[in-house]
């Protein structure tokens, strides 16, 4: 079991907090709140032995964090704790909460926009550990999130940043829009100062990456290098067979001619590789 407090403000400012005794045990199933309340009031001795997870409202980026309590006290019907926040434990996403909300046993939107304090029958730690990937190491020549944050409806194009791969460019997101994909460079974004620091972004946020090997660009290899260490699918393709580097021939890739006619089958052949990895 673990405890679930919702509040909206930042975890770990002062590790303290108030929430009023009325909202307590709100979305609790019943026989916890008979367990954890008696003649009305709240045993904050047995609760305190709980782990907690300290929630800011909202599902999307907003930070929360586990740890425990280490006081709590009733004053003038409201909840007055203390906390200490797990060093062990990274900070978490609510996104990743919500979307793992059922096996939390928080199926209702609502919870996640009221302040209460909940009980919950789930092993928290366990959840964590299979549910929550650990802390990434980090790279030191651009930056990666903490947390992987997969789009499951992008792809990504790995290719030289050259007018003649225009067209072909065209062709990998028509396959992608045929997958129900959409596809982009990172020519078309710019939200970072370094180009890098857009291509890796690119790339962690892909659910697809094609990387073109023709002309054996060394950025395109460098950008397929860093997909697959990051565990992305990534889908090879070549104008040469030759260019394919030595390391990665044992890998499937898709051939194609740099003419209409080629830029057409490549289209059908990366649309039913991306079926595939899609599962459809």
């Amino acid at each position: 079991m673990f405890n679930l407090i919702m509040r909206w403000f930042e975890w770990g400012h002062d590790n303290t907090g108030t929430l009023p005794v009325g909202r307590m045990f709100e979305y609790t199933e019943g026989p916890l709140i008979e367990h954890f309340r008696v003649d009305g009031e709240p045993q904050l001795e047995r609760l305190m032995r709980l782990p907690c997870l300290f929630m800011n409202e909202g599902i999307d980026d907003q930070v929360c964090r586990v740890g425990t309590l280490t006081r709590a006290r009733i004053v003038n019907r409201e909840v007055v704790f203390e906390y200490a926040l797990d060093p062990e434990v990274p900070p978490l996403l609510n996104s990743v909460i919500y979307a793992n909300r059922n096996a939390l046993d928080m199926p209702h939107d609502f919870e996640f926009s009221r302040n209460h304090w909940a009980i919950k029958e789930v092993d928290l730690y366990r959840f964590l550990l299979r549910s929550v990937r650990p802390r990434r190491q980090r790279p030191t020549v651009f930056e990666i999130a903490e947390h992987e944050n997969i789009e499951p409806e992008l792809a990504s194009a790995m290719m030289p940043f050259d007018a003649g791969f225009n067209d072909v460019y065209a062709a990998i997101q028509e396959a992608a829009a045929n997958a129900g994909l959409r596809c982009r460079r990172a020519d078309d974004i710019w939200e970072n100062p370094a180009v890098i620091q857009d291509v890796v972004s690119l790339i962690d946020r892909s659910r697809v990456v094609v990387c073109d090997c023709s002309g054996r660009n060394p950025n395109v290899f460098y950008e397929a290098g860093i997909a697959h260490t990051l565990g992305r699918e990534v889908i090879l393709i070549t104008q040469n067979a030759a260019d394919i580097p030595f390391d990665l021939r044992h890998l499937r890739y898709v051939q194609y001619h740099n003419n209409g006619e080629g830029r057409a089958a490549l289209t059908q052949a990366l649309h039913g590789r991306m079926e595939t990895i899609l599962g459809h």
